[in-house]
């Protein structure tokens, strides 16, 4: 029977364990010197290997071992979800990805990265090893490298995480015709494509932080002999830590098949400097450019010195990028059905601020995408650049407009132009949109002027992947402002030239290369059920507590269903279906003279506790929920509509039905 590498090493780790823990050496020790000493005593010849097992096993030693010695069977998702070496039981990982066999083609050529664990996290240094069954905070470690996307296993939070997996990246060509041929040396080198790593921790009640986002340039392999090389990768921290590191993590790089001929390592550093000093003049030549920009900008009108006019942003690492570097147009395949429903995926994308320690105002910082992905949530700017990039994707006129809100409030959303002129503004944190109506100051004091439907109230400059325009026309409130992009008077554009040499794909080898979406991981049937379980349980209680009993009507919970999708669909769409239908069940549900209540709300995580905690903070959810009369039946209903990257919509309806008695 053969066992895979890491299974093995599973087996052997327990073993060495077990033996330690009955002090085998100590034993071994013991047996030796006194089957020694016999020997000596009877003058017999050196002591051999088979003479010294059967002292032992006269001893009883080996039977001892194999008595003691026990393996307990885990289940296949406790043995992939859980750290090789450690007890799967530190943590639970929610989201549980079979993992599938890949067939390598031969004629492709791979780089298998290996991590072999973690060191130097000191934030944990403290932190206590956990008890077997006590959930506790996890590392996860995220991937990407040429349109490919991958994910370890979460592991628990310690000084030294055990940080073990190994991910097989595919090396094609590029180009019409090429992808189907086998990377050469030549070919590998000129590939500037980093592999970035981001590394998660999630929290015991499901809360996600960045800890780090690194790039690593993986081209050092190609002077290695046998195709291998191995090194420590030192990750930096985020935001106001990006000068701190966060730990250590121990890499090793394997080319499949090795190069038949490996380049010299003078070779390698020559081509990453010559893409380090093209990358600094370019970025050198823009900087020149937007400056003499800036100043043509400012001597228009001087009241534009206060006018948000954003040309460059901070990454998570502490990197000053043109902020048209953070849009592309990004095609969602089969994962996204419109721009409505990939507005609604974004606004499922939790919002916070970047976090800030001590007081003062918020620190500004965009993020990657690829990082904003990871952690599931970010700004109002990460959410824009996203919206705006699949908006683009859908084939819209969409750009990036930065602003305030109500009280000044820096703000960031997405505008589309229609064909006919028509201007919407799309709220990337709600999915809400507005059809933009300028007022005409001009216009007589008694013609009637369009009232402002949207919170948005000056606007500075617009952006996408290629166009950036700071807006110079006398007034920059949102209510009097003209989006004609061609008038020059009113809008100041860079030139398209200039942006593409720092913004385009490829332009430099300091942009972050773009990642797709995934497909989520969750089944919506099954977390649905785990959840409106948990809420039973928890409604029961909660009403026990009360000293009230509970009888649940399953029929009337499964009518709520029709109401749910129903509230989905309307977010997703903007219109409103199937309220009738579920109406007209409720009726034929509830006998006459019998009251029906029912309570929706909408949440974007899968914690019960949590909802239902905030469910009753709503008067009309706790009337329901400690429901008194006559012939009371309760009913609940949850759905999980899940979007890419496993991004959740979670509704939850409780209701009850009770005789009315006067």
């Amino acid at each position: 029977m053969s066992l895979p590498p890491e299974k093995a090493s599973e087996l052997k780790q327990i073993i060495h364990n077990h033996l330690l823990k009955m002090d085998i050496h100590g034993k071994i020790r013991e047996v030796l010197a006194e089957t020694v000493r016999d020997d000596q005593a009877s003058a017999c010849q050196s002591l051999s290997e088979a003479d010294f097992l059967r002292a032992l096993q006269r001893r009883g030693i080996i039977d001892d071992v194999m008595k003691d010695l026990h393996f307990t069977q885990e289940a296949a998702t406790d043995a992939e979800t859980g750290p090789p070496s450690k007890p799967a039981t530190h943590f639970v990982d929610k989201d549980v990805v079979q993992l599938k066999k890949t067939n390598i083609d031969p004629s492709r050529r791979y780089l298998y990265l290996q991590i072999l664990g973690g060191k130097a996290f000191l934030e944990h240094l403290q932190e206590p090893e956990p008890l077997p069954g006590q959930v506790c905070s996890t590392f996860s470690l995220y991937l990407h490298f040429r349109n490919q996307r991958f994910r370890s296993k979460p592991v628990p939070c310690a000084c030294e995480p055990d940080l073990k997996e190994g991910f097989l990246l595919e090396i094609h060509r590029d180009g019409t015709g090429e992808g189907s041929k086998m990377a050469d040396a030549t070919t590998m080198l000129s590939m500037c494509d980093p592999v970035q790593f981001v590394l998660i921790k999630t929290d015991t009640s499901s809360e996600t932080a960045l800890v780090s986002s690194y790039f690593l340039d993986w081209r050092t392999v190609l002077s290695s002999p046998n195709g291998k090389t191995c090194f420590a990768v030192e990750l930096m921290g985020v935001g106001s830590e990006c000068k701190l590191p966060a730990g250590v993590l121990t890499v090793s790089l394997e080319l499949y098949p090795p190069l038949t001929d490996t380049l010299s390592t003078d070779i390698i550093s020559t081509q990453q400097s010559l893409e380090r000093q093209r990358t600094a003049e370019k970025e050198r030549l823009f900087l020149v450019y937007a400056k003499q920009w800036w100043r043509e900008f400012l001597e228009i009108r001087p009241s534009h010195q206060s006018k948000l006019v954003k040309i460059f942003a901070q990454d998570e690492n502490g990197v000053n990028r043109p902020v048209c570097s953070y849009v592309c147009v990004l095609r969602a395949g089969r994962l996204l059905e419109s721009p409505r429903q990939a507005a609604r995926f974004v606004s499922l994308l939790a919002h916070e601020r970047a976090p800030v320690v001590g007081g003062g105002s918020k620190q500004e910082q965009w993020c990657t995408l690829m990082a904003f992905l990871c952690r599931g949530k970010g700004d109002c700017e990460d959410h824009a650049t996203l919206l705006c990039s699949l908006l683009l994707g859908f084939g819209l006129d969409a750009y990036v407009c930065v602003g305030t809100k109500a009280k000044g409030v820096p703000h960031a959303w997405v505008l589309t132009r229609g064909t006919d002129g028509s201007i919407t503004f799309w709220e990337s944190l709600t999915a809400h949109r507005y059809l933009h109506r300028a007022i005409d100051p001009d216009a007589p004091p008694l013609a009637p002027q369009p009232k402002p439907s949207s919170p948005y109230r000056t606007v500075g400059c617009v952006f996408n992947h290629h166009t950036f325009m700071a807006n110079c026309q006398p007034s920059d409130a949102v209510e009097l402002c003209v989006f004609d992009f061609q008038n020059q008077s009113r809008w100041k554009a860079m030139s398209e030239e200039a942006l593409k040499s720092v913004c385009a794909p490829g332009s430099t080898t300091s942009l972050p290369p773009m990642p797709p979406l995934c497909a989520p991981t969750l089944d919506p049937a099954a977390a649905s059920n785990q959840l409106e379980l948990e809420m039973r349980y928890l409604v029961s209680e909660h009403r026990k507590d009360l000293g009230l009993a509970t009888m649940w009507d399953d029929h009337l919970s499964y009518l709520l269903s029709s109401a749910l999708s129903a509230y989905e669909l309307e977010r997703c769409t903007g219109v409103s279906c199937g309220n009738e239908e579920f109406q007209d069940a409720v009726r034929r549900a509830v006998p006459d003279g019998h009251t029906f209540k029912g309570f929706p709300i909408h949440f974007l995580h899968r914690n019960a506790r949590r909802a239902f905690a905030t469910c009753l903070r709503s008067p009309f959810c706790e009337e329901i929920v400690c429901c008194r009369g006559d012939h009371v039946r309760m009913a609940v209903r949850v759905r999980v509509f899940v979007y890419p990257e496993s991004a959740c919509a979670v509704w939850l309806m409780f209701a009850c039905k009770y005789r009315s008695v006067l």
